[in-house]
């Protein structure tokens, strides 16, 4: 299937550089549909986290998912606060991503844990918007409660979690919430790239 860029990204994103549309176009839309996801979708999500790099080749991401209307959704959905309940209520699927802090092959603490769990949440992302679907991520949750609830162990950190779905129209969202359902922009590149040394 191929992208292409919807209007109301062109509208208000425009990249410096040439880059692939497909990047461009992710954003973190809260409004969805309530509607299920075909598990083979969900999965290809997950399938595309599982190529991203990591350090090592370590894999260290690990996501503990519930689709909506399963025995499985009260625990995930009761790990966020009123706020961002009230748009996940929506949601097909919530995953919570956590990463292993040490290296399985001697024990050794993995520093880029979370920033190679992060990667692979870039891939979900990517191809969740090349599907047409939502995937929001957030840290508006209890991470000790998701630690205890889920049984995270230990030597795991509780990184994220990720709301995912089909789109609906913003006025689907509280009031207050509805005016942010755009795509936004960027810090320009003169404010977070520096050669040779570290500016402000």
């Amino acid at each position: 299937m191929e992208y292409q860029l919807p209007q109301e990204v062109k509208e208000h994103r425009k990249a410096d550089y040439d880059i692939a549309p497909l990047i461009l176009g992710r954003w973190s839309p809260r409004a969805m549909t309530g509607e299920p996801l075909p598990l083979d979708d969900v999965m290809a999500l997950f399938e595309a986290a599982r190529w991203a790099p990591s350090s090592f080749g370590e894999q260290p991401w690990r996501f503990i998912y519930a689709e909506r209307d399963t025995q499985y959704w009260p625990a995930l959905h009761g790990l966020m606060g009123e706020y961002n309940q009230s748009w996940t209520k929506n949601a097909a699927v919530l995953v919570v991503v956590v990463s292993k802090r040490t290296f399985t092959r001697n024990g050794k603490p993995n520093r880029n844990h979370s920033f190679d769990a992060g990667a692979a949440w870039e891939n979900l992302a990517i191809e969740a918007t090349r599907r047409g679907f939502v995937a929001h991520a957030m840290a508006g949750f209890d991470n000790d409660k998701a630690r205890h609830d889920l049984g995270v162990p230990d030597d795991y950190e509780v990184d994220a979690m990720v709301a995912i779905g089909r789109r609906a129209k913003p006025d689907t969202l509280p009031e207050s919430m509805r005016a942010g359902e755009v795509p936004n922009s960027r810090r320009p590149l003169s404010e977070i790239v520096m050669e040779g040394r570290f500016r402000e």
